[in-house]
């Protein structure tokens, strides 16, 4: 219980922050940007370098890159998909989730054993 409240402490602290920081760029909607992944990642992580240490940190960090470059590859598709005429945007939604599923399960796979090491 305790580790719950120190995570939303942190997390809500982290987010106010990043969404401070946000609110200074233009456009606006990068505030969006500042205020969501990075700073759950970082309250995240610094959370799990106090319980667990530096590699465990290390090995989180890189599967939260990974999962970033495979969301870049859901945005990408969707927004490719979702500009075609006559096109249903939930069959481009879908179609671009199962990509990031794959590219992701792909990847754990692949990288799970080197990384775990």
């Amino acid at each position: 219980m305790t580790e719950l409240l120190y995570r939303f402490l942190v997390g809500g602290v982290v987010v106010s922050m990043f969404a401070v920081i946000g609110e200074m760029f233009q456009p606006k909607r990068f505030a969006g940007i500042f205020g969501a992944a990075p700073s759950v990642a970082i309250a995240t992580l610094g959370l799990t370098f106090l319980q667990h240490g530096g590699p465990t940190v290390a090995t989180e960090g890189w599967w939260m890159v990974i999962g970033g470059v495979a969301m870049f590859v859901y945005a990408a598709i969707s927004a490719a998909l979702a500009k075609r005429e006559h096109f249903p945007v939930w069959l481009a939604a879908g179609g671009a989730w199962i990509a990031w599923l794959a590219l992701a399960f792909i990847t754990w796979v692949a990288l799970r054993k080197e990384l775990l090491a």
